[in-house]
């Protein structure tokens, strides 16, 4: 955001701004007002023409306004008195940094509202910071919405969190979408020493909506109005920030700052209590508008206009504090002459494709968070309490009671371990057909797969819920990837959910369990990512969820599963030409060669000539594809890698008495690939076999106690296969 700039008067307010909530001090990074160059003296509230908006009432209330402005403006005189003589001691040679005055057109690093927090002792203008206390918790505010915003703000949090020592509490007004994403990965994440509250957005849209805003952000970017009537009313002090900013310092150094109004903040703080922020910004945006007509800064053009009439509420920081990344600005006047600089403020809509001569070095800083593992940002502050938290206690249980001299420590360990989870990673919107019909298929896939996303999106038009596994730079590459594909970019009915990497083994249940949870739709095609659905398979299913009646029934529907060797297929378009092509030797029964007991009881002879679905029955080994209601059972977290993830979720569908129906049009065919990594450890090492045969056992006992006689058969089963 730039400064507002209307007719020949230019005011800059480059802002970093601390709130101090209820009563709200702004500390401004703040140019001032000017005219052909020159201060331009301003009231604390401008007389106004007559206009029918202000009836006498209204002029009543903006006199008490002013008069309770005029009270407090000679303390915050002697305020700036004292922050000025902790300025006048800073080094001479930096001192002129963020005191220099720049008209628009030329800009500087220092010309908009960053709304944000510090650390790490630096130095600075201000002369040496005060100590932030070790266990003292900073609070940080951030406006979010939508699916983009919400991985802008992972990327700020890493930053924060990479240099913090200071317990966190982050205050997010959020849409229900941004919460959505930002609850989850929160609390799959599990920072020590954070803590996480929301506030609906969507409800403050009425206390914003009357103003005309052209601002690419929308009504959201009017939200930081409302702080103080939206934090909690005990909340005094608080860090506002944008989310296309990056810390390169620990944000204590900037909380550190409020230290400087000990004696004061008391009175200012009661003093601007009375003043109303609420009335003030809103009887300022009534007045601005009427020139204005709209605003095109969003929340900035009223934070300039209130600063413009009030200039006593800024508190100058320096330029480092908001180092602006923008066509318009030349920051480079504000860094040369700084050793150290504090926050990167990525704030044109261009973002990383800004121009400016030294963008590469901030985009590789930018870039250094992007991709940083946030798994190792979950360390702890040593000898600061943390609040207790029911989950990491009931983990922490869980991991002590396993034997870490078992051989199958690890394959054990896996089913406990919380993975970092980014829901809806791009744009997701859809709404689930009217007639209660609707099928999404569901896969879980890592990055050598996604060669795969392209064909299924052209085989399949319906709703699609994927789980990634992905590092945090895998995901990076994923969004390129995702973003330069013309087929991916105008699919918005595909949500992809990135579970981050961690540890040895790739936790394919609980991937799949992920992409279930987040299905919007009647039902669900539980499919593998290496699989192409037949053409109309979608509409296909939605008639056989009429025709068999799946909303009043414990069924799955098998869609047949068959393979192909050759890389270049063409595809059959029809159960006559995939029959055709079984008999040619161009496609086989799925796994035929390997593990024909995976699929032998669909029974393909008799799926050749069927023209009405058919009931087969459970046999030991059993995974078929299938289309289930959504609310069936999740799959067993402890089969990790290869081997029995799907035998065992068949398995628990028999035990709960779901039937077993063939589609007799309906086809799917695997596509070949490479051996997966996990098929290979599991054919080479033999530990890994003998932890498998372990884990089997261990459920098979499982489902007896839980589902008791009828399912000795399993045992039984498995005994004589």
């Amino acid at each position: 955001m730039l400064g507002i700039c209307r007719g020949r008067r230019k005011f800059l307010a480059a802002s970093l701004t601390l709130l101090c909530i209820p009563a709200i001090t702004w500390l401004y990074l703040f140019a001032g007002s000017f005219e052909d160059g020159k201060p331009v003296s301003l009231s604390p509230l401008e007389s106004q023409p007559h206009s029918p908006r202000y009836s006498a009432p209204g002029q009543r209330e903006r006199e008490s306004l002013e008069v309770r402005v005029r009270e407090v403006e000679e303390e915050n005189r002697a305020l700036r008195r004292q922050l000025s003589l902790a300025q006048g001691r800073a080094p001479a040679h930096r001192r002129g940094n963020h005191s220099k005055t720049y008209s628009m057109e030329e800009g500087t690093g220092d010309s908009e509202n960053l709304r944000a927090g510090i650390v790490a002792g630096n130095s600075s203008e201000c002369g040496q910071q005060p100590v932030v206390e070790k266990c003292e918790t900073i609070h940080v505010a951030i406006v979010c919405a939508g699916y983009n915003a919400s991985r802008d703000v992972v990327t700020l949090v890493k930053s924060v969190l990479f240099h913090r020592r200071n317990p966190l509490h982050f205050h997010l007004i959020a849409d229900s979408i941004a919460e959505q994403i930002l609850a989850t990965l929160f609390q799959t994440w599990m920072v020590p020493a954070v803590r996480v509250d929301f506030y609906n957005a969507d409800e403050l849209k009425s206390e914003v909506s009357w103003i005309p805003n052209k601002h690419y952000s929308g009504i959201y970017g009017l939200m930081k109005l409302v702080l103080t009537k939206t934090l909690p009313p005990n909340l005094e002090r608080v860090i506002v920030l944008d989310t296309d900013i990056t810390f390169a310092t620990d944000i204590a150094e900037l909380w550190a700052v409020f230290h400087k109004f000990k004696g004061v903040i008391l009175l200012l703080l009661d003093k601007l209590r009375k003043m109303k922020w609420e009335q003030m910004w809103r009887l300022t945006a009534e007045r601005e508008l009427m020139g204005m007509l709209s605003t095109s800064l969003a929340d900035q053009d009223i934070f300039n206009a209130v600063i413009k009439q009030n200039p006593f509420l800024v508190y100058q920081l320096p330029c480092f504090w908001n180092v602006q990344l923008s066509d318009h600005t030349r920051s480079e006047q504000c860094y040369r002459d700084v050793s150290d600089l504090k926050v990167i403020h990525w704030n044109s809509p261009k973002k990383l494709r800004v121009k400016n001569k030294h963008v590469e070095f901030f985009r590789n800083l930018y870039l250094t968070f992007l991709e940083y593992d946030g798994n190792l940002l979950r360390r702890e502050l040593f000898g600061c309490p943390s609040e207790a938290d029911v989950n990491s206690e009931n983990l922490q249980k869980q991991l002590s009671e396993l034997d870490e001299d078992d051989l199958c420590y690890e394959f054990r360990r896996e089913r406990f371990t919380v993975h970092r989870t980014h829901l809806y990673f791009l744009h997701y919107e859809y709404e689930p057909a009217a007639d209660n019909t609707d099928v999404t298929l569901v896969a879980q896939l890592s990055m050598d797969r996604l060669q795969m996303l392209e064909a299924i999106c052209k085989h399949w038009e319906g709703p699609i819920s994927l789980a990634l596994y992905l590092s945090d730079a895998e995901a990076q590459q994923f969004l390129r990837y995702a973003q330069g594909s013309e087929v991916l970019m105008s699919r918005h009915n595909v949500a992809y959910h990135i579970v981050y990497k961690e540890g040895q083994f790739y936790p394919v249940n609980l991937l799949r369990n992920v992409a279930m949870k987040h299905v919007g739709t009647p039902y669900m095609f539980l499919s593998d990512i290496d699989f192409l659905p037949m053409y109309g398979l979608y509409e296909y299913l939605r008639k056989s969820v009429i025709q068999l009646d799946l909303a009043n029934s414990k069924k799955a529907m098998i869609v047949p599963a068959f393979e192909t060797l050759r890389y270049r297929l063409s595809f059959p378009k029809s159960k006559a030409e995939l029959l055709s092509m079984l008999d040619m030797g161009t496609l086989f029964t799925f796994r035929y060669h390997v593990w024909t007991k995976g699929h032998a009881p669909t029974n393909f002879a008799k799926w050749r000539t069927a023209t009405t679905p058919y009931r087969v029955e459970w046999e030991a080994d059993f995974e078929p594809y299938v289309v289930v209601r959504r609310d069936c059972p999740e799959y067993d977290r402890r089969f990790v890698g290869f081997g029995w993830n799907k035998v065992a979720h068949i398995m628990e569908l028999d035990a709960q008495e779901y039937e077993f129906t063939v589609l007799p049009n309906a086809y799917m065919i695997h596509m070949p690939h490479a051996p997966s990594f996990d098929i290979t450890k599991f054919r080479s090492n033999k530990q890994y076999r003998v932890c498998l045969k372990t884990l089997k056992e261990e459920f098979q006992q499982d489902m007896s106690r839980r589902y008791g006689f009828a399912a000795l058969k399993y045992l039984t089963a498995e005994n004589n296969s």
